[in-house]
């Protein structure tokens, strides 16, 4: 696989991805919609390990799950861009933002998730599996 690329709309922050991408997924929860201002937020997880940040630094904010975990949402701190979601119920794994990837055509969305939280005007995708919250 080739590594994957990305950055910030402002082109302050820029990173790469050095392997596979773990898992993939559209998540309908209120709190990602909050953060993208939108439907939902497409995401990827990596190992940790193969996230790099090249250039500029991440501002982070940091929730709760309904689930208790911990949820830091790290983005630039000029232009807002959504990059990289640190999740500790998956402490190997970073989930990084689709729309952030140079080459948006890499992402593929594999599941969906939280679609209990949809917004009535929300399309959610019937060609993927859909889960009302978490799946174990």
């Amino acid at each position: 696989m080739a590594t994957l690329s990305g950055g910030c709309l402002c082109g302050a922050v820029r990173y790469e991805c050095s392997e596979e991408i773990a898992m993939s997924a559209l998540c309908f929860c209120r709190d990602c919609q909050h953060t993208t201002g939108g439907a939902f937020s497409a995401g990827f997880l990596v190992p940790k390990g193969s996230f790099k940040l090249l250039k500029g630094k991440l501002t982070a904010y940091e929730t709760i799950a309904d689930n208790g975990n911990k949820v830091v949402r790290n983005f630039c701190p000029t232009c807002g861009s959504p990059i990289m979601v640190g999740l500790s119920g998956f402490p190997d794994l970073v989930e990084v933002a689709a729309g952030s990837l140079d080459d948006a055509s890499r992402y593929k969305p594999a599941i969906s998730i939280f679609t209990s939280s949809a917004a009535p005007w929300a399309k959610v995708p019937s060609d993927i599996p859909g889960h009302a919250k978490m799946p174990e």
